[in-house]
């Protein structure tokens, strides 16, 4: 039978009394606990291993607000609960705001509930030790995916004659393991890859093309697999600094796929699919002409898909919302012709 692990408990009150009481009852509760007099001790003494931080507000140098905030930065993702005294609500629902678990009046009265917040504190705080473990092991399984994929390209240049077939079956693998990084990007490969058929289909593009384009877009997003995963499942918008390097995902995307002779004309899709008509997109600020109608159609594609798909920081467009956002961009962002026919697809008008 395994062993319970031991819960820790870090408490910071500048009153001795207060402190003392809180150590007490955590400790009738089976817990372990370090109890600091300060804010500043508080941050100096996190580590992963706690469970729970309970913190006072009115705290004499750094009070409990701003302990909250370097708490925050560590993203140790250890609940922090606030203690705050009954005449100081609206401490608490800043608190709360600024990020904090939950909030505990003083002095405490109520043990039962003081020991079902803290229970409730310790359960988020397994919750979040798994979602990192899972994360982390998602990624050390894609990384030794990666690895085996280079050495299958390897292995498929000394074996030319079974290159188009196997390059298929890694493209496949490629898809599944991408998608498995983040739950709000399953399946955006299948979409982007029906949405471009469709369109090639009611434009006319020939069944040599169609390949091509069918190709392109199940690798489209083949260099988002040696971008850090934490850049990809990021629960909000992306700084400067990881911006510049999801931007460089289709040139990654086209050094993968370049040694695959077969793929040639895949490779400037991959590259150019974040292009704009205007010249504003990357990663080489072509337009207009520059660019040809499979990439035009891959972009239109994979916007849409964008669009529509819902993300952890953001709502996901409906058809309506989408089919307005791609009329206002058509002309700058994206070829309007396309973005005509899409919109007659996605409306029923053609037959794709």
């Amino acid at each position: 039978m395994a062993e319970q692990k031991t819960i820790k408990v870090l408490i910071a009150d500048d009153d001795p009394l207060v402190r003392d009481a809180v150590e007490k009852i955590l400790a009738m509760f089976g817990y372990q606990v370090t109890a600091v007099s300060g804010g500043a001790e508080a941050v100096a003494r996190l580590t992963p291993e706690l469970d729970v931080v309970v913190l006072d507000i009115n705290m004499p140098g750094m009070d409990g607000f701003e302990a909250l905030k370097q708490i925050n930065q560590r993203d140790l993702g250890v609940p922090v609960i606030f203690l705050t005294g009954a005449g100081s609500m609206e401490y608490a629902v800043k608190a709360v705001n600024l990020g904090a678990y939950d909030f505990i009046t003083k002095p405490i009265e109520d043990l039962d509930l003081f020991r079902i917040k803290i229970e409730r504190a310790v359960e988020k705080r397994g919750y979040v030790r798994q979602e990192r473990a899972y994360k982390e092991n998602l990624e050390r399984e894609v990384r030794e995916k990666t690895s085996e994929l280079e050495e299958k390209n390897r292995l498929l240049k000394a074996y030319s004659e079974n290159l188009e077939v196997a390059t298929l079956d890694t493209m496949l693998s490629l898809q599944t393991a991408l998608e498995e990084k983040d739950v709000y990007t399953a399946g955006h490969t299948v979409r982007v890859t029906q949405y471009a058929a469709s369109i090639a289909v009611a434009m006319g593009v020939s069944p040599e093309e169609q390949e091509v384009l069918q190709r392109a877009c199940q690798v489209h997003d083949i260099g988002k697999l040696i971008i850090d995963i934490g850049y990809i499942c990021k629960p909000g918008p992306l700084s400067e600094k990881e911006w510049e390097m999801m931007r460089k995902h289709p040139l990654i995307g086209e050094n993968i796929l370049r040694p695959l002779s077969f793929m040639n004309k895949e490779l400037t899709l991959v590259r150019h699919h974040h292009e704009r008509l205007d010249g504003k997109g990357y990663p080489d600020g072509i337009g207009g002409d520059e660019i040809d109608l499979l990439t035009r159609i891959i972009t239109v594609a994979d916007s849409y898909d964008a669009m529509t798909s819902r993300r952890s920081y953001r709502r996901n467009l409906n058809l309506a919302e989408a089919v307005a956002e791609m009329n206002l961009c058509a002309g700058s962002q994206f070829d309007p012709e396309v973005v005509k026919v899409f919109v007659e697809v996605l409306n029923g008008k053609a037959n794709p």
